[in-house]
């Protein structure tokens, strides 16, 4: 298994305040699906998409990402027929907002992780809403767990054992839910800081994340994670 990160240069065609940005992101990846009969398929099978994505960069301190500017988008994936993907289509792709200009991919070194964090909200969704309002913080540590086995046993087809510490400590690092619009709604989540546990098994599963997020939404440009190594 290999993680696959895809560094996209896009030029913003208007201007788009922060709270929009990754609405337009996602909006702009879902355009280039829908020109091949195949990636549509995969784009609107309920299935676990196995990538996710960043914020733009450089992050605007004014909320507004300016129209005829360069950024810089970070994609990563687990697959490298998705990640040769979007190096090709995502560079004549466009929108109404968003042109893409030029990408490259390299493999993400697989070496000892000491934490990982989200650089986007991660998302729990529950019948009630955001998640605070329904359960305590000991289900949110379990649903972010059993979400990360569900998409590795998807993808490499198998079923682990589930009894295994994935980490040491995990932190909140925002006092009040994070706000996300998607399809005229404001989802909430959370920054999160993981330390990550020193056994085989989490150290995988931590890996297998960077390419797939942390959470719900992922496709949608939510719980995409950093890292730092021992």
């Amino acid at each position: 298994m290999k993680i696959y990160q895809i560094r996209l240069k896009l030029f913003l065609l208007e201007n788009v305040a922060a709270n929009k940005i990754q609405e337009k992101i996602t909006a702009f990846i879902d355009s280039g699906f829908k020109t091949d009969e195949k990636w549509l398929n995969f784009h609107e099978q309920n299935s676990y998409k196995n990538y996710c994505y960043d914020q733009l960069f450089p992050l605007e301190e004014d909320k507004l990402y300016k129209k005829e500017k360069i950024y810089t988008l970070t994609i990563r994936t687990v697959d490298l027929e998705l990640a040769k993907y979007f190096k090709l289509v995502c560079v004549d792709n466009h929108t109404k907002e968003i042109k893409g200009l030029v990408a490259e991919i390299r493999v993400l070194p697989k070496k000892i992780l000491e934490t990982v964090y989200t650089i986007t909200p991660v998302i729990v969704k529950t019948e009630d809403g955001y998640w605070k309002d329904a359960i305590k913080f000991t289900e949110f540590e379990q649903r972010l767990k059993v979400n990360l086995i569900k998409k590795w046993n998807a993808y490499h087809n198998e079923k682990i054992d589930e009894d295994f510490d994935l980490y040491t400590m995990i932190e909140l690092k925002n006092k009040k839910p994070i706000a996300m619009e998607y399809k005229n709604i404001k989802l909430l989540g959370d920054k999160v800081q993981i330390q990550v546990a020193d056994n085989k098994r989490a150290q995988d599963l931590w890996y297998f994340a960077l390419g797939v997020g942390l959470g719900e939404m992922n496709s949608r440009g939510c719980g995409f994670l950093n890292y730092r190594w021992l």
